[in-house]
């Protein structure tokens, strides 16, 4: 029987493509691929692809965009990350604090994203 094996792409949909490129870059430090599709920013990170890109859905009956989704990505030293953001002015959503998967914490890109940045070398895999 065919089955789904599990995620191999992620992409948020976002209003500005140009803000939230310089967002993930600028302040989280991720490398965007030189030759991605088009309407799509796509990022070098491991091991599943990242990206932004322009909405596949009408934004005027989609207020919320950034609603219902729970990202998870792993990061190389969560309070530093935490302090790097906060300082930025980057509206943080949970303060660091230790869970099952290591440090962790939570904050909003420009589009009301909630991503979790945890520690990188546990995880759900276990």
């Amino acid at each position: 029987m065919a089955k789904l094996l599990g995620p191999d792409f992620v992409a948020l949909q976002v209003r500005d493509l140009e803000e939230s490129k310089r967002f993930y870059t600028e302040q989280l430090g991720l490398v965007a691929v030189e030759h991605g599709p088009p309407d799509a920013v796509v990022f070098d990170t491991k091991p599943i692809p990242f990206a932004v890109r322009r909405p596949l859905v009408d934004l005027e009956a989609s207020k919320h965009i950034g609603w219902g989704v729970s990202l998870w990505i792993a990061c190389d030293d969560a309070d530093g990350l935490h302090k790097v953001l906060a300082d930025a002015g980057v509206p943080i959503s949970a303060s660091p604090a230790d869970g099952p998967f290591g440090r962790f914490f939570v904050f909003r890109d420009p589009d009301g994203y909630a991503i979790t940045a945890h520690s990188a070398g546990k995880s759900f895999r276990g």
